[in-house]
């Protein structure tokens, strides 16, 4: 048991490294693309904001420990674990080589949820828990993209009459911000996916008795989530900064405030979402907002298709790699 469980740490520290590469495209994509920051310093300021981000927050991780399973009575936990975590990293792994931007909250979500079917039947599944965090995945992206036309309509009419070039300029630094705060709400709640994933492991092996996340986990999963942020997804970050539409500092700034805020609204109700999805669907508001026919719609169907299909194809991996894992 204690292999499996260290298996177990290992493994979503993975996810948690990976996630971070997989996710920064989230967090600088719009302030690379528009050259507000260089690569290299939008990466080390994404980095060290994750970090401290995700040593804030544990409320997402409490959902993640208990929200769609009770860890307490889980038939075969520790296998429910590792067989979900072994999914949602080849799916991610998948994704981020083929350069979409899918889900990580998505996969580990699914994965988790297909991985207790098989080893426990449906009944097993807190469906109450789970449509909740179904409903947050689900909405966070129609909120962030209407949130982000709104945003842009206003900066629209607040600087109608303002020269192009300067405000281009003042917006390329205010965009340094943004980007930081983003960088933040990304940290507060993305990490805690693991540490979610690592107490529930504590609990089922009997190490741990309540859905608190111990220090450890949480300074372990910011860290491994920063060294991957460090790493950066530049697939990613082409798809996110610059195939979507063309962004300029003003949209820019529109996008990350509107990423912010949807993000951070999610921790604050305990609410995984997915970055990718915010960041993405507010991009599309902000361009639509700006231009509609600047919007390249083809690359936000090939998104939308992605985000569609992440949940049911993780089930599918979690639960089989839970009933392979079973079989030894």
């Amino acid at each position: 048991m204690e292999l499996v469980i260290i298996l177990i740490v290992i493994f979503a520290l993975v996810f948690d490294f990976i996630n971070g590469f997989h996710d920064t495209a989230n967090a600088i994509a719009t302030s690379v693309s528009t050259r507000a920051l260089s690569p290299r310093r939008a990466i080390i300021l994404a980095a060290v904001m994750n970090f401290v981000g995700a040593l804030t927050f544990t409320g997402v991780a409490q959902t993640i420990t208990s929200g769609i399973a009770d860890p307490f009575e889980l038939e075969n936990g520790l296998t429910v674990i590792l067989g979900a975590l072994i999914a949602a990293i080849i799916w991610n792994l998948i994704t981020w080589y083929f350069g979409i931007p899918s889900s990580s909250s998505h996969a580990i979500i699914g994965a988790i949820t297909g991985s207790v079917i098989v080893a426990a039947g449906l009944q097993a599944v807190h469906f109450g828990g789970f449509l909740s965090i179904l409903e947050g995945l689900l909405l966070s992206p129609i909120i962030a993209f209407v949130v982000g036309y709104i945003i842009y309509a206003i900066i629209k009419v607040l600087f109608k009459n303002a020269n192009l070039a300067k405000t281009n300029k003042s917006f390329r630094k205010v965009q340094i911000v943004t980007a930081a705060v983003q960088s933040y709400a990304h940290g507060t709640n993305d990490a805690q996916k693991s540490m979610g994933i690592i107490t529930m492991a504590l609990i089922v092996g009997g190490l741990h008795d309540t859905t608190d996340v111990p220090f450890w986990v949480q300074l372990s999963c910011a860290t491994a989530m920063a060294i991957g942020t460090s790493v950066g997804g530049w697939r990613i970050i082409k798809t996110v900064g610059g195939k979507i539409m063309k962004i300029r500092p003003v949209n820019g700034v529109a996008a990350d405030l509107t990423g912010a805020a949807v993000i951070f609204g999610a921790t604050l109700i305990h609410l995984p979402v997915s970055t990718t999805h915010v960041i993405s669907s507010a991009i599309l508001g902000v361009g639509s907002s700006h231009r509609v026919k600047g919007v390249n719609w083809g690359i936000a169907k090939r998104m939308v298709i992605t985000w569609v299909i992440t949940l049911p194809i993780s089930a599918m991996l979690g639960g089989l790699f839970c009933f392979i894992l079973n079989m030894f």
